[in-house]
């Protein structure tokens, strides 16, 4: 059975926040990035917008909210921005600079929302003033969860693993050789990546996701 505690129903409106606006901004800083750098595709697609019905993954917004529901590690994904690469100007590094786009989005909510956090826990005295202490520390429990996973989101897209927005980068990144090879291997073995994948959220994210985000919320909040 779920926990719906208190700490659960807080990670829930975080969640609920993500799909309506983090979600959103990560995958049309993708579109912005590729538009900026010739490539039209996402906003010929309708995918240059911040409406969240364009961007919604009913399976990646379903596995935010089960990691959620878990707890541990928040796990999730919009709708995949389409980019063709061979519009990007900059060749290989253009696709790098729109693939670390999103990620980055997800770093820059975190960092701002944390800032807003440390502001109110540093004026208590103030901000009990205004509402009662129960108001403030649902506030203050859905900040640190709307932190907690775009931290997450951050360190997870950036895996160098396909089809995550760090195995983008790395592509943009290596030799031209490499890359060629690397993209062989991918097309090579693309049946299995469901799996290794599925490997990745069930047994790496403890181990590689988890220790990284700690010590980013350290930075941020002072976990």
């Amino acid at each position: 059975m779920f926990d719906l505690g208190p700490q659960t129903v807080y990670a829930l409106i975080a969640v609920a926040i993500m799909l309506l606006v983090g979600f959103p901004v990560h995958e049309f800083m993708h579109a912005y990035a590729a538009n900026r750098l010739g490539d039209s595709t996402a906003r010929w697609q309708g995918r240059l917008t911040l409406d969240p019905r364009v961007h919604l993954d009913p399976l990646g917004a379903g596995l935010l909210a089960m990691s959620a529901l878990l707890g541990g590690f928040f796990i999730g994904w919009a709708r995949p921005t389409p980019v063709n690469p061979m519009n990007l100007q900059g060749g290989r590094r253009g696709e790098t600079i729109v693939a670390v786009a999103g990620p980055l989005s997800n770093l820059v909510m975190a960092a701002v929302v944390a800032i807003v956090y440390r502001l109110i826990v540093g004026n208590a005295e103030t901000v009990l003033g205004i509402a009662s202490e129960q108001v403030w520390n649902t506030i203050l429990f859905v900040l640190f969860y709307f932190v907690w996973i775009n931290a997450s989101l951050f360190v997870f897209n950036l895996l160098p693993v396909p089809p995550l927005d760090g195995w983008n980068a790395l592509l943009g990144l290596v030799s031209p050789r490499l890359n060629w090879q690397l993209r062989g291997l991918q097309a090579r073995y693309a049946q299995f990546i469901p799996f290794i994948f599925l490997a990745l959220i069930l047994f790496g994210g403890s181990r590689i996701i988890g220790p990284i985000v700690e010590a980013i919320l350290g930075i941020l909040i002072g976990r």
